[in-house]
């Protein structure tokens, strides 16, 4: 069953990335961000009390509290520069660094819980970091003959590593602590940190009036990302 529900997780993130770069054009990737953490957080709390989860959380201890409020702040961290990425680079390129948290949160993983890796393991890590190279590498070689025409700034680069390296602490936190509880209210929880992050963030740099340049079309494509 878990393999539905992974399958399902990338889907979901594939499509997330393509309404989000529709949404963002010409919009503020921190405003956008927050705008549809506030989606995120409805569907989230919505789950929670479906399935009946919100009973157990009196049962959460202090230390998974504290974990969970660092891996929302991880979690929103990673969005954010997920979506500056988007704004700023190409889904095509974007989107494999910021999946390559997988190799680092293995690698990770290997060090700091000494979990066993298996060969195959080993070689799915080397495939998946040749194809990341492979997808953002070549493409850039490629337009860099008509750099004549067009140029880009490489800064989306640095905000798609910087996803990739929050994603990971996101896994990893998890596995230190949030693990006594339904995922469906971690989730829940998590968002809450992370819409509180994105919010603070937005106020901070005084781009609240952001909101007012959103069209119909951007509202549209927030929603349907969230």
């Amino acid at each position: 069953m878990w393999v539905l529900y992974a399958f399902g997780s990338a889907f979901f993130a594939g499509i997330t990335a393509i309404l989000a770069k529709c949404g963002i054009e010409k919009t503020n990737s921190n405003v956008a961000t927050a705008v549809r953490t506030v989606v995120v957080l409805a569907f989230s709390w919505m789950m929670v009390f479906l399935t009946g989860s919100q009973h157990t959380i009196a049962q959460v201890d202090a230390r998974t509290w504290l974990f969970l409020i660092l891996s929302g702040l991880a979690t929103g961290a990673s969005w954010l520069c997920y979506f500056r990425a988007v704004q700023l680079g190409d889904v095509s390129r974007v989107a494999p660094i910021d999946k390559s948290s997988a190799v680092l949160t293995v690698l990770l993983a290997l060090l700091l819980f000494r979990e066993p890796v298996s060969a195959w393991t080993l070689a799915g890590i080397a495939a998946m970091a040749a194809g990341t190279w492979m997808m953002v590498g070549k493409q850039a070689a490629h337009r860099s003959r008509g750099a004549d025409r067009e140029k880009k700034s490489n800064t989306w680069m640095f905000y798609a590593c910087l996803s990739a390296v929050f994603a990971s602490a996101t896994a990893l936190l998890g596995k230190l602590g949030v693990q006594g509880i339904g995922s469906n209210l971690a989730t829940a929880v998590r968002t809450c940190v992370v819409l509180l992050l994105a919010w603070g963030i937005v106020l901070a740099t005084g781009k609240q009036h952001g909101i007012r340049t959103l069209n119909r079309s951007n509202w549209l494509f927030l929603l349907l990302s969230g």
